[in-house]
């Protein structure tokens, strides 16, 4: 009888446990499209309060001539690309979508 137990123990019980994790971490793996809104939500504010942060630091500059920018780069062009491509990838997503 314990041969038996044994024998279903390795040979069904451990795979089906083995797979049925391995399925778990696959699809856990992957964000939704709800997870793809949301993100694409936090990337535009992010965008927004970048664009606000600039106008602040820009009208400070011009009332106060001491005033040192918190930004070590304004406006790079190696963050810029950055944005390009993302906001590329995600036009490209959208019309994929369609």
């Amino acid at each position: 009888m314990e041969e038996v137990f044994a024998v279903v123990a390795i040979f069904i019980a451990l795979p089906w446990i083995v797979m049925h994790y391995v399925t778990k971490w696959k699809t856990s793996a992957s964000i939704t499209s709800d997870d793809e809104v949301l993100l694409e939500e936090l990337y535009n504010l992010a965008k927004r309060l970048d664009e606000r942060m600039d106008t602040v630091e820009r009208l400070v500059a011009s009332d106060n001539a001491d005033f040192k920018p918190a930004r070590l780069v304004h406006d790079s062009e190696v963050d810029n690309q950055q944005l390009r491509e993302l906001e590329q990838m995600m036009a490209e997503k959208k019309g994929s979508m369609k």
